[in-house]
């Protein structure tokens, strides 16, 4: 289970030399708009990825007055410290170097519910592969390796295609058909342990809005047109193969796992003819779903939600808190404050940010 046990920030934006002691469970940090409170969200986002949910640009993060930006904190009894500049990252556990981002997100996995974010349900493709590679992540890591030598392969590949260099084209298509392979079959059953789980909760009875997944459904689309076994890789090599002239003549290969996508669809309606409303409550139950997923494995990851009272009414947020607290995973949420929330008292702490300063 990843508990922040305490946190500094010392430059992120409008934060600046920020420490706080979380609480093991529910950490609520209320504030006016504009004071920093998404900001916060974004620093613990960025401790586990070292990477933002709103911007590529470090330079973006980085305070004006500053030169860098630096998180650090006690995760488990784990002393982790991030520092980043325009052109230089350095990330610390227990005062060693890190190998990569990976150990970073083992050790403090996040699950976020963010407006800046978007929906899963009516998200872009983009979003919806995010959501889908890092359950599969925190169950199978070593699939890491898979999706990083994939990337590097379709690299290869779409600058052979560019240059119209058939030649090597063959050893890389037939790299790429084997790795697309343990892709696919990672995310399809990923997928369906998420629709196991779906049914579960149903049965459970635990969340009212729960039932309105009775009727969901997710059609993975593999990123093969119609005719290709993803799982097959003759199949795969084979397709890749034939129409090797069709992806020359448009310089890149436009299709494979990098154009998975699913689509979502309610009593028979596709998620683009839900309404908003629909499309947030559903988001939140696959969110929630994929937290009950991982606690389930023994993986249990900090959760963050953004703007609680912006997005749900009064009972979801009820719900949602209500679901969260039973599954003993710390959580952080930002709110304006101007709706009352019904909050575990025992189990929770509150703070206030104004301008940047957490109190």
């Amino acid at each position: 289970m990843a508990i922040v046990e305490k946190l500094h920030v010392h430059r992120f934006r409008n934060l600046s030399n920020q420490y706080l002691e979380p609480n093991k469970n529910i950490n609520l940090l209320l504030g006016k708009n504009a004071q920093g409170k998404t900001n916060f969200i974004e620093a613990l986002y960025y401790l586990g990825h070292n990477r933002s949910f709103k911007t590529k640009k470090t330079k973006d993060i980085i305070p004006f007055d500053s030169d860098l930006l630096q998180v650090g904190a006690i995760i488990n009894d784990v002393r982790v410290l991030l520092k980043k500049t325009n052109s230089r990252s350095e990330i610390t556990i227990n005062q060693q170097k890190a190998q990569n981002n990976s150990q970073l997100s083992q050790l403090l996995p996040t699950q976020i519910i963010s407006p800046d974010r978007g929906f899963v349900v009516g998200g872009a493709p983009k979003l919806k592969r995010s959501y889908l590679d890092w359950g599969v992540f925190h169950i199978k890591p070593n699939l890491l390796a898979t999706y990083k030598s994939y990337n590097k392969t379709l690299k290869n590949i779409n600058l052979l295609l560019v240059k119209n260099n058939t030649k090597e084209l063959e050893y890389w298509m037939s790299k790429l058909a084997h790795l697309s392979i343990d892709i696919s079959k990672a995310r399809i059953e990923y997928i369906q342990a998420l629709s196991d789980t779906i049914k579960e909760t149903e049965r459970g009875n635990k969340v009212d809005f729960f039932q309105q997944a009775s009727e969901l459904s997710m059609n993975f689309q593999n990123g093969w047109v119609r005719g290709v076994d993803p799982l097959n890789y003759d199949s795969v090599f084979g397709y890749l193969s034939t129409n090797t002239q069709s992806f020359v003549r448009l310089k890149h290969l436009a299709c494979g796992p990098h154009k998975a996508n699913i689509e979502y669809s309610l009593n028979n309606k596709t998620e683009n003819h839900l309404s908003r409303g629909e499309q947030k409550t559903l988001s939140l139950v696959y969110w929630m779903v994929q937290v009950l997923l991982l606690v389930g494995k023994n993986i249990k990851p900090v959760v963050l939600i953004d703007d609680i009272s912006s997005e749900l009414d009064q009972h979801k947020i009820n719900q949602t808190l209500q679901f969260l607290s039973a599954l003993d995973v710390q959580i952080f949420i930002t709110d304006i404050g101007n709706t009352p929330l019904n909050f575990p008292q025992e189990s929770t702490t509150i703070f206030q940010i104004n301008n940047g300063i957490i109190s």
